[in-house]
């Protein structure tokens, strides 16, 4: 059936790495092959993945060659070498050309003659590469290397040979630790490199060779800034520079094999923390001021693998590894740029390093368009420190055209979240309703019924200025979808933005009379008929539609308030749902139809009068505006009112009283007083000393009670 269906055959060949040969003449180009079969409608069928290299020998190379005429011919000849790579091509060469010739023949090495490689790493330099280069070709081949592995002796020597001399050739160093990289390929050989401690010798040369890039780099600084501008001296400064970039080339090499024998011995979390405490992370994250693309894919490799444990995560924060990932966003390489952005995803669960992504302008160069940029965006939107840093940048025009991109398909869970919460920003909010920006929003919610989508929404309409009147034209579509027929989620999001809408000139008691609403809003009211939210913003509803007087009048005849009293019963604890009902008696009391209900038809105010002291502030606030209203215009709930206020204040200063004297250690007030024929026997006077309290506090019971008043009280003395 399969070969009934199948009609195309695709061939895709990507280049990878680009090298030198250990040992030839020639430079080594990695790639991978990738066919398909596609079927007669183009649909992918079977697919199959190979890596190959390609080997381009320049046997003609030498010292008078002529390298960048050179490096152009191969990159013209070589379909697998793209045209960008042509400086790195030249640096190769130029490394080639001054390679030092090595004794090996072009012969293929024979693992029944290792003894005789193993006699020439005790010869000088050039021995010791050749027969390190010999062992390399047999270990490059997994099959030899269960056989090398019980050769002790050519691998005691190896490791003999890459501690004594690492630091006098490059080249061997190479050579030695690429062979011992052949065995970390696998996890069961990780035992014969760790035995030979060629991690901690990588970690050394690692060290080493950026201190000697540094050298290098100030020298031809000092070179670059002090040549004058004369024929011969700046052909001494060019032929500085391309030797500066071949033993950069050499160099960078040694780099890559390291790096990657310690990324392969990083599985175990023992040997990782162990290279944590070698300053791994401080030396990766030096190694990214390189421009090596092949070495900053593996470098942001391993500082991704390091960054999921919080350890290493802190030591990245502490140096500075998000400024030097910031220069390689966006990048050209497409494998080094989505690591990039992986490694960046992981730091930004961190809120310090969040800042610092935004310090560095990363809203600005983050790829919109990528999944994982998506992730870093939303949780720098997350903090209400950076929101408003989106407002100068193109990050909200660029999020509101992929809403529109998406039609009738369902949005992307990051890119919604990311517009909600920077939708909660006032400036953010005008962006996004500016031209038909607030028209396309609500008509996809509308059309979708998204409740995200309407969150968002719902953020919008909570800014005063501009954006809220933009929103009348909203409220007939808004009020249609308050019914019980609709998804509480839908219904809780339409509400909350209804309920947002405070405009003096909207007519909503034309609204709640067309639509319906009050036979909603009180069969919501009762407790455990929906869920908290939907019931809290009912509740904020109606507080909203409150400051009309005919809306108010309207709610009170159909007996909204004892249903409000009934929830305030219920969810006494609740101090949000407490705060927006006595809000909404609040709204009441300004009007004189309402008044009348709250203040004589409902026991509204006894239950604020409880509330009055309650122990979050708001409340407290909330609750003495309300009763101060209640007081000024009924005398009888008035004194009552200030009774309570008087209660309240004299139970405390009565306790603080009892309290001083519990604590003293006389048994009188008055010992040292003259004055005694004006009290009792002393068997009596306590008795006599709380009967005369009570008589000062009853001279102030129809004092209105002011704070001064209850400060001169506590400042009395008997």
């Amino acid at each position: 059936k399969m070969q009934d269906d199948a009609r195309y055959l695709k061939r895709k060949v990507t280049a990878g790495s680009l090298d030198v040969h250990p040992t030839e003449k020639a430079l080594v180009v990695h790639y991978e092959v990738e066919a398909s079969i596609l079927g007669e409608g183009g649909g992918h069928m079977l697919g199959e993945r190979k890596e190959g290299q390609k080997i381009i020998r320049v046997k003609s190379l030498s010292p008078s060659t002529d390298v960048g005429a050179l490096a152009k011919k191969v990159v013209e000849e070589c379909k697998l070498i793209p045209q960008s790579r042509l400086p790195q091509v030249e640096q190769l060469l130029y490394y080639l050309q001054n390679r030092k010739s090595s004794p090996v023949n072009d012969g293929e090495a024979s693992v029944t003659r290792v003894d005789e490689y193993i006699e020439l790493l005790y010869e000088g330099v050039p021995e010791k590469i050749r027969g390190s280069a010999l062992i390399l070709q047999l270990a490059r081949n997994p099959d030899n290397l269960e056989e090398l592995l019980h050769n002790e002796a050519a691998l005691g020597a190896l490791a003999r040979v890459l501690r004594e001399d690492w630091k006098q050739s490059v080249e061997l160093a190479t050579i030695i630790i690429y062979i011992f990289f052949c065995f970390s390929s696998f996890s069961q050989f990780h035992g014969v490199v760790s035995h030979y401690k060629i991690g901690a010798l990588c970690m050394s040369v690692v060290e080493h060779e950026l201190k000697r890039h540094d050298v290098w780099r100030e020298e031809l600084r000092k070179k670059n800034k002090s040549a004058p501008e004369s024929g011969s001296l700046r052909r001494d400064q060019d032929k500085a520079v391309r030797k500066y970039h071949g033993l950069l080339s050499k160099q960078e090499q040694l780099l890559r094999v390291s790096l990657y024998l310690l990324l392969n011995l990083a599985e175990d979390t023992r040997t990782e923390l162990k290279m944590r405490n070698k300053n791994i992370v401080v030396l990766l994250v030096k190694v990214l001021e390189r421009d090596d693309e092949e070495l900053l894919v593996l470098v942001v490799s391993f500082l991704k693998k390091l960054s999921i444990f919080l350890e290493n995560k802190n030591d990245m924060a502490e140096v500075d590894t998000v400024e030097r990932l910031a220069r390689l966003v966006p990048c050209d390489h497409e494998d080094l740029l989505n690591l990039t952005l992986r490694l960046l995803l992981n730091l930004s669960f961190d809120s310090g390093l969040r800042a610092k992504m935004v310090e560095v302008g990363l809203v600005h160069l983050l790829p919109n368009n990528r999944q994982v940029s998506m992730r870093i965006l939303y949780h720098i939107s997350i903090d209400d420190r950076f929101k408003g840093m989106f407002v100068y940048t193109d990050c909200i025009p660029q999020l509101m055209q992929m809403l529109y991109e998406h039609g009738e398909e369902d949005t992307e869970a990051e890119l919604i979240s990311i517009c909600i919460n920077l939708a909660a920003n006032k400036r953010n909010a005008q962006l996004m309703c500016e031209g038909n920006g607030l028209k396309m929003l609500m008509k996809r919610a509308l059309k979708m019924k998204d409740g995200l989508l309407m969150k968002m929404i719902r953020n919008i309409s909570q800014h005063d200025g501009p954006t809220k009147p933009v929103f009348i034209d909203y409220v007939g579509d808004l009020a249609a979808e308050i019914r019980a027929e609709e998804e509480e989620e839908w219904v809780l999001e339409c509400l909350g933005t209804l309920a947002n809408l405070t405009i003096p000139d909207l007519d909503w008691e034309l609204v709640l009379k067309e639509y319906n609403l009050v036979p909603y809003l009180k069969d919501r009211l009762k407790p455990g008929s929906a869920e908290d939210d939907l019931i809290l913003e009912v509740v904020i509803m109606i507080g909203t539609v409150s400051m009309d007087d005919a809306c108010a009048a309207m709610l009170a005849k159909s007996g909204i308030i004892p249903a409000l009293i009934e929830l305030l019963n219920a969810q006494q604890e609740d101090d949000e749902f407490v705060c927006q009902i006595v809000y909404v008696f609040y709204q009441m009391v300004f009007h004189q139809a309402t008044r009348d209900v709250i203040i004589k038809d409902t026991q509204a105010p006894a239950y604020l009068i409880d509330l009055m002291h309650d122990k979050n502030a708001e409340i407290r606030k909330v609750c003495d505006n309300t009763l101060d209203i209640i007081a000024e215009y009924d005398e009888e709930w008035g004194r009552k009112i200030q009774s309570e206020k008087f209660r309240f204040h004299n139970n405390q200063w009565l306790e603080m009283v009892e309290s001083r004297q519990a604590d003293e250690s006389e048994p009188y007030l008055y010992d040292n007083d003259d004055r005694t024929d004006l009290f009792y026997s002393a068997g009596t006077r306590t008795t006599q000393n709380t009967q005369f309290i009570s008589i000062v506090f009853l001279q102030f019971q129809y004092i209105t009670f002011s704070s001064k008043a209850v400060g001169s009280l506590k400042r009395y003395k008997l």
